[in-house]
């Protein structure tokens, strides 16, 4: 049965949450940068470590890819997998405010099938699990119906969102949300309409947050229309755009027909 799994997940990532909660605003907090400017801090490491070790003793037999682990390729091999990343927006940490999560997913042959996406500073828990519905704090969450971009509420990378604005001049602008999987879980929620990724985002920042929309009965797809498969050699992925169906089907159309194209 996977129920168990499922409360596990949920106990394990709260509990996570919790960790990472325990010293925001901290001013003793030490941070550096990676990549050349990516910021990550003393929390996102003790996060990532509670995690691994919490999840792997729950299913020893997953692979793990997580943005503050070194990636080990035998996870290639796996053919389930965690999918994590500690705290999702660490630069909102750092900066105090409240639009960062913990995100974990288990990836079995590619695709997610149970997530969990918590955001303690708003007090908000995402949970799915495959075929069996998104709730949110507990209750069934819903993508927003409707087709259309007229006083929809969107949120993206600036570019994207100017462009969609000129086909969709009632279109509102929600501020940056730095979680990716924050952002997309919105979605899911049905507090935002549709949301986009145009930069490299990667397998950690997307696989909570793409079971989470589906199963709310949204999408989350390439400009193309192209679900995302996970546990590939390069986990990083293009342009991306999450909404309920019916208006995600009509931005495809925006796009097969030349009006929107990604940056």
């Amino acid at each position: 049965m996977r129920a168990p799994l499922i409360a596990e997940v949920e106990a394990t990532v709260r509990e996570a949450g919790r960790l990472a909660a325990s010293t925001f605003k901290s001013a003793a907090l030490k941070s550096w940068t990676k990549h050349g400017s990516s910021p990550v801090t003393e929390a996102d490491i003790a996060v990532d470590n509670f995690l691994r070790e919490r999840l792997m003793r729950i299913a020893p037999d997953c692979g793990w890819l997580s943005e503050e682990t070194e990636d080990d390729r035998t996870r290639l091999d796996a053919k389930r997998l965690w999918v994590v990343d500690p705290i999702d927006g660490t630069r909102a940490y750092l900066n105090g405010r409240t639009d960062w999560s913990v995100a974990v997913a288990l990836v079995e042959d590619g695709r997610p099938v149970i997530s969990a996406i918590y955001a303690p500073a708003e007090d908000n828990f995402y949970l799915a699990a495959a075929g069996e519905g998104t709730t949110l704090n507990g209750r069934a969450a819903t993508a927003s119906p409707g087709g259309d971009f007229d006083r929809a509420v969107a949120a993206g990378p600036k570019p994207m969102l100017e462009r969609l604005n000129k086909v969709a001049p009632t279109l509102v602008a929600e501020p940056k949300v730095f979680s990716l999987a924050l952002r997309i879980a919105r979605v899911a929620a049905g507090t935002l309409d549709v949301a986009f990724a145009l930069s490299s985002a990667h397998d950690w920042d997307l696989a909570a947050a793409d079971l989470l929309v589906h199963e709310a009965g949204g999408a989350l797809t390439t400009f193309e229309g192209a679900r995302l498969i996970y546990n590939r050699a390069d986990p990083s992925h293009g342009a991306l755009v999450a909404a309920g169906r019916l208006r995600h089907e009509a931005f495809l159309g925006l796009v097969r027909a030349n009006t929107l194209a990604p940056a």
